[in-house]
C-alpha cells in the first residue's frame, strides 16, 4: 500500500495534480481542502495517500493532513459513498465542521454536498457519529456557536496533551464554553479554567 508520495509537483488541478517521483509520474486525486495548501509547481511537497483498487483502475488519493485522509477512510466505508463523493465532502467545508455536522445529526448541512441526499446524509450520520470523534475533539459536544468552535477545539486539544481524558477534556470545556461571552472565550482562558476544575 502506498501510504505517502513526496517528490516534485508538476502539474495542478482543483481535483488532481502529478507528482513527479524520481522520473515517474503519479496522478493523485485530492480535495479542495488539500488543494489550498499545496505548493506552486515545481516545488517540492509530501502528501498522505490512499491507494483505492478496483476491478478495471487503481486511484491514489492525496491528502495535506491526517485528518484528511481518516475522514475520507471513514467516508468511503459508508454504504452508498464512493471516493468522488467523499472528495465532495472533503472540498464543502472544513474537517472540524464536517465532523461536527455529523455529530450534531444535521441532516440539512450535509444536504448541501454534492453527491449526498437525505438518505446517504442520514447514513453518514448513523454509522459515524461515534467515530468523528477521534477526528475533531469537539465533535460530539452539545452544539457550539462557530464563533466559539476554534477556541473550543484548541482548549480540548491543550488539555490532551496535558494528560487529561478527551471525554473528559470535552465534557469541562464545553460547559465552560456555554455559560461565557464570546469575548471571554479565548482558548488561554477556557484552559485556565479547566485546569482549575479538573485539578479542584
Amino acid at each position: 500500500m502506498i501510504a505517502r508520495i513526496s517528490g516534485k509537483l508538476v502539474e495542478t488541478g482543483l481535483t488532481e495534480i502529478i507528482v513527479d517521483v524520481h522520473g515517474v509520474g503519479y496522478r493523485l486525486f485530492i480535495p479542495m481542502s488539500t488543494y489550498d495548501k499545496l505548493p506552486l509547481p515545481g516545488n517540492e511537497l509530501s502528501l498522505l495517500t490512499y491507494l483505492n483498487v478496483r476491478e478495471d483502475a487503481m486511484h491514489l488519493y492525496g491528502f495535506a493532513t491526517t485528518e484528511e485522509k481518516q475522514l475520507f477512510g471513514f467516508l468511503i466505508a459508508v454504504n452508498g459513498v464512493g471516493p468522488k463523493t467523499a472528495l465532495n465532502v472533503l472540498s464543502s467545508m472544513p474537517v472540524s465542521g464536517i465532523c461536527n455536522a455529523i455529530a450534531q445529526g444535521d441532516i440539512k448541512s450535509l444536504k448541501r454536498i454534492s453527491g449526498i441526499g437525505p438518505k446517504s446524509a442520514e447514513r453518514l450520520i448513523i454509522e459515524l457519529r461515534d467515530k468523528v470523534g477521534s477526528i475533531s475533539p469537539v465533535a460530539g459536544l452539545s452544539k457550539i456557536p462557530d464563533e466559539k468552535a476554534k477556541e473550543v477545539e484548541m482548549a480540548v486539544l491543550a488539555l490532551e496533551q496535558l494528560g487529561f481524558k478527551r471525554d473528559k477534556a470535552q465534557k469541562t470545556v464545553a460547559e465552560l464554553a456555554a455559560g461565557l461571552e464570546e469575548k471571554e472565550c479565548s482558548s488561554e482562558n477556557l484552559i485556565r479554567k479547566s485546569l482549575q476544575l479538573l485539578n479542584g
